[in-house]
């Protein structure tokens, strides 16, 4: 499966496909960050930031969009920047028909790094490593968005899993009751 991970934001929005199932490695297909000067207009911002993630949509072709939740903050104009920047992530999938699932910061720094405390550093670390990277996905947005991905491909695996095996079980309880 091949997974896009978002880390919405509308100065720097992170972004990383990364692909993987059932018993194969995790491996990083592509990263970076999409920039919009907070000079510009809001407008003129979110449409450059609609164009750049559609050019990775039409290039990486993700079957799975994971984006990071937005959470309240002391910073009002910060969140909402943010929530911009996921509600354009947002329509751009669901025009695609692509599924988009949202996970908490503590959720992906669990999945990645055992911790759901994890500083960024541990999670940019750990994601070097898990990818195998020969140095670390800069700025920490760009990390963050692999470490969605990450984490979503492993909590769906383990939903698969978990899914395959009671169609397992329902199938022998049937068979033994016949």
């Amino acid at each position: 499966m091949r997974v896009l991970g978002v880390d919405p934001g509308l100065t720097r929005c992170g972004i990383g496909v990364v692909e993987g199932g059932r018993g194969r490695q995790v491996q990083l297909v592509a990263v970076g960050v999409v920039r919009t000067p907070p000079s510009e207009p809001t407008p003129h911002r979110l449409v450059y930031l609609q164009d750049e993630l559609e050019r990775w949509l039409d290039r990486y072709q993700p079957e799975a969009i994971a984006l990071e939740q937005v959470f309240a903050d002391v910073n009002v104009a910060s969140v909402m920047t943010t929530a911009h920047a996921s509600a354009v992530t947002m329509l751009s999938a669901q025009r695609r028909g692509i599924p988009v699932t949202l996970h908490t910061p503590t959720s992906v720094k669990a999945a990645v790094t055992g911790s759901g405390r994890a500083e960024k550093p541990q999670v940019t670390a750990m994601v070097t490593r898990i990818l195998r990277m020969s140095a670390a996905p800069k700025p920490a947005d760009a990390a963050d968005a692999l470490a969605l991905a990450i984490c979503h491909l492993w909590q769906g695996a383990a939903a698969n899993r978990l899914a395959d095996a009671a169609r397992t079980e329902q199938a022998r309880l049937k068979a033994v009751s016949r």
